[in-house]
């Protein structure tokens, strides 16, 4: 693995065109204007490579020299540890904490549940997980009446990993009621950000 990843001089981001984790990844890469090659791949034609270098079998896999990494939290702490400008992270212990614990949140409750019904229902999600996602979002959504991003003044790798979700909800069939207007605000501010336009790719742009 190391004499594979030895051999790039270039970070490489092998990425699925249509999930929402790798679009997360490649918002933050946008974001920092890293230069970074970015291999998408769909479906079961994966380079032999990638075997070699991700053991789980999982497409989401970043390289930087003799790194490896194929989580998508240890991946974007990584990059904004990696890339200090523009940081993604608060600076006290305690700030941090929240954010971490923020994204934990996101991903059991809304990840976890949309792609564990992805899964089961053949890439549709089924009503009870609609609802579900609908609830949790017109429950927070007064949240972002407070506040310009995700519980903070400043953007971070919470409204990175929260976007690529907000983003689909057309395509999971989830619409939000009146009550989630602040919300909906938010994500709008979200997605006029350069980076997140450059960080879509043709697909994602199909679920719009």
């Amino acid at each position: 693995m190391a004499v594979l990843a030895n051999r790039r001089s270039v970070m490489t981001f092998y990425s699925d065109p249509a999930d929402a984790s790798s679009h997360a990844v490649r918002f933050v890469l946008a974001e920092k204007a890293i230069n970074v090659e970015i291999q998408n791949i769909q479906g079961e034609a994966q380079p032999e490579e990638l075997s070699e270098l991700n053991p789980y079998n999982n497409i989401l896999t970043l390289v930087d020299r003799e790194l490896v990494l194929y989580e998508e939290q240890i991946i974007m702490e990584y990059l904004d540890e990696r890339f200090p400008h523009p940081p993604l992270m608060p600076v006290d212990p305690v700030s941090r904490a929240n954010n971490r614990m923020f994204r934990y949140r996101i991903k059991r409750d809304i990840y976890e549940a949309i792609d564990g019904m992805l899964e089961q229902e053949g890439g549709r999600v089924d009503d009870a997980t609609r609802s579900a996602v609908r609830d949790q979002f017109t429950a927070i959504a007064p949240v972002f009446a407070q506040k310009p991003y995700f519980m903070s003044d400043e953007f971070s790798l919470v409204d990175c990993y929260l976007a690529p979700v907000l983003w689909r909800l057309p395509h999971y069939g989830i619409e939000l009621p009146s009550q989630a207007r602040p919300l909906l605000k938010y994500a709008g501010r979200l997605f006029e950000r350069e980076s997140f336009q450059v960080s879509l790719t043709e697909l994602e742009r199909e679920m719009r």
